[in-house]
């Protein structure tokens, strides 16, 4: 019995804790852009060089 002394204002804690990191998360613009997060996730970072038949990498065109 003793031990829910320590057990519920621990888990209060914890509890306000979440609260106050979801609160500085909305504020701080982190749920802003969730779609064009989860596309971007798909792009490559370096996007590979258009390779012809020969090999080389084909010119651009303007």
């Amino acid at each position: 019995m003793s031990a829910l002394a320590y057990l519920i204002p621990i888990s209060v804690f914890l509890g306000l804790l979440g609260l106050a990191a979801f609160l500085w998360a909305l504020r701080s613009g982190q749920f802003r852009d969730i779609e064009g997060d989860a596309a971007r996730i798909l792009l490559p970072d370096d996007p590979e060089p258009n390779l012809g038949r020969s090999g080389k990498s084909a010119p651009e065109e303007d």
